[in-house]
């Protein structure tokens, strides 16, 4: 099972066992393992929204929701409301997982002060989002391939892990190799998407800044979001 790796203990197995071995794995690759692999116009369906923004719009075909009996909407009980709730959060979000929105719900809860508004600030300042609304990508899902191939720069310095989070001052760029990408210029063109108020872009150095963490009215979610009935449901969920 275990391969020679050159600089690497070839007795790791006998010393630490297969567990701490695959434990190592994905810590490595667990940004990778994550990724929503799923149809996501079925998402933009259910939600009755353009939810990631893409260019063909999946609702101007099949509007209602995805099912044989979609076009009924069923009255909701309140778990299945707040259930709701959370779903639209991840999705927002590319489809994070829920171990990964779990983890950033107990860290906000550590914080003194608005638990949402620091859940919101986390999920907000994840470097493949801001990515998404520098407008250097079309889509979230488009911003989690530039972070995960290496295009994006903080600082001047490559990160390639899509939960990096950004803080305020911090500078976000796209390497110089892949400024002339078409997809990066056809984003930054799209006249459709403004940049958020607490972000600063410069289009001709594809260059752009966090002055500041957002407040909750600032962040151009696609659709309503009620924040403090996600909290609560993690709270009662976890």
């Amino acid at each position: 099972m275990f391969a020679k790796i050159p600089g690497v203990c070839n007795n790791m197995h006998l010393r630490f066992g297969e567990n701490y071995f695959y434990k190592q794995i994905v810590r490595f690759l667990g940004e990778y393992m994550s990724r929503y692999t799923g149809n996501r116009n079925r998402i933009a369906r259910r939600f009755g929204v353009n939810i990631f923004g893409r260019a063909r719009n999946p609702l101007i075909h099949k509007p209602n929701p995805p099912g044989v009996h979609g076009a009924r909407r069923r009255k909701k009980s309140d778990f299945g409301l707040q259930l709701e709730e959370k779903q639209k959060l991840k999705a927002v979000y590319g489809m994070i997982s829920e171990k990964q929105l779990v983890n950033y719900y107990k860290k906000a809860l550590k914080l003194k002060g608005n638990t949402p508004l620091h859940l919101a600030e986390m999920l907000e300042c994840r470097l493949d989002n801001v990515v998404y609304r520098l407008k250097f990508a079309s889509t979230i899902f488009a911003a989690h391939q530039l972070v995960a191939h290496g295009h994006i720069l903080v600082d001047g310095k490559k990160v390639d892990i899509r939960s990096f989070q950004v803080k305020p001052g911090m500078v976000v760029s796209v390497k110089e190799k892949s400024q002339k990408m078409k997809a990066i210029n056809e984003a930054l063109d799209n006249s459709m998407n403004d940049v958020p108020e607490y972000l600063s872009l410069e289009r001709n150095k594809f260059s752009g800044q966090l002055l500041a963490m957002p407040a909750l009215e600032q962040i151009p979610w696609p659709l309503e979001i009620n924040l403090p009935e996600v909290c609560d449901f993690l709270d009662h969920t976890n």
